[in-house]
């Protein structure tokens, strides 16, 4: 009985001492992740119409485009995309042609350039004219 006393506290002495031990000796320093850029483009959407709002992007990094409002039919779906800006036209790469408020198109740019965010009126169903918000966030 004794013997298994003894081995129980040097059982627990040394379980004690090794979780004591411990950490990362390479402990490294961590940066920040870069800040993230939040444009907000305004408008009002009309029957049949659609409207392309152009940004640069300054590294690799996700993206997110949200139709933060839309209004006075926040239910009525319109269509909202990202794509890529050549200085002229839209290069959609991301459609969504069912949006409504509070929708988003999510996207990673895979380098620095231009990019454009737009909003249509995907299936002509927008009869009376639409307000919107459209925040765009990216590096």
């Amino acid at each position: 009985m004794h013997r298994l006393i003894s081995r129980l506290v040097l059982l627990v002495a040394v379980s004690l001492t090794v979780s004591g031990c411990g950490g990362n000796s390479n402990d490294s320093v961590v940066a920040p992740p870069p800040p993230t850029l939040t444009e907000t483009f305004t408008g009002t959407l009309t029957l049949n119409g659609a409207t392309t709002f152009s940004f640069n992007v300054t590294g690799s990094g996700d993206m997110r485009a949200q139709l933060t409002t839309l209004s006075p039919d926040s239910t009525k779906p319109v269509g909202l995309s990202l794509g890529t800006w050549n200085g002229s036209i839209c290069q959609v790469i991301l459609p969504n042609d069912n949006a409504i408020q509070g929708s988003v198109v999510d996207g990673r740019a895979s380098t620095t350039g231009s990019f454009c965010v737009r909003i249509y009126d995907a299936a002509g169903t927008v009869v009376d004219p639409q307000s919107y918000v459209i925040d765009v966030f990216h590096l």
